[in-house]
């Protein structure tokens, strides 16, 4: 049976903090591959400024170098709002000879009680939450704990350095970054 990472996200820019968790989660759990799912319209979040084309692109340049990354567009395909409970359920259907394995920033794992038709969920994926030293993952639901090298990196951080005219050097895969300066992305408004 193959194993599958799942990292969903608006990717607004994808960074390399995404990177550092899939590639650590994907040896953690011996994976065969981690699958990157740009949301369309996350249900969680406020709606992006970046059109999805945009996004998409800077997601698959960010993964490109690695060979067991790839970019899935199921979300985007299917388009309006993003419920991880609907992506996974196509998957599942799809792939039917295919573990899957939910990542999840630490963040994100205190909400997963309020996330859509959760219960079912559970029954078909794993979640796997990414845990920093010293902090705990507390969550009433089973959660799989990696724990990954400490790297504060965030997409918010990333577009209010651009549109200050800060660095983003170190950040950012260089494709990603020489795409966003290409197209004017996250600019003084």
């Amino acid at each position: 049976m193959k194993k599958i990472g799942l990292l969903g996200g608006t990717f607004d820019p994808p960074h390399l903090g995404h990177l550092l968790v899939a590639e650590e989660v994907y040896h953690a759990l011996d994976l065969d591959e981690v699958w990157f799912i740009p949301s369309n319209d996350p249900p969680h979040k406020d709606s992006t400024d970046t059109n999805t084309e945009d996004r998409l692109e800077m997601t698959r340049m960010a993964v490109q170098t690695n060979h067991h990354f790839d970019v899935n567009t199921i979300e985007i395909e299917r388009s309006g709002t993003s419920f991880t409970f609907d992506t996974v359920s196509s998957l599942v259907n799809t792939y039917q000879d295919t573990e899957f394995y939910f990542i999840m920033g630490g963040d994100m794992v205190e909400y997963l009680p309020k996330w859509h038709r959760i219960e079912e969920l559970l029954e078909l994926v794993s979640f796997v939450g990414v845990q920093r030293k010293g902090f705990e993952l507390e969550c009433e639901y089973p959660i799989i704990k990696v724990e990954i090298p400490m790297f504060e990196v965030s997409s918010t951080l990333i577009r209010n350095r651009v549109q200050g005219g800060g660095s983003t050097r170190y950040l950012l895969p260089e494709r990603v970054e020489t795409y966003i300066k290409e197209r004017g992305l996250y600019g003084k408004r």
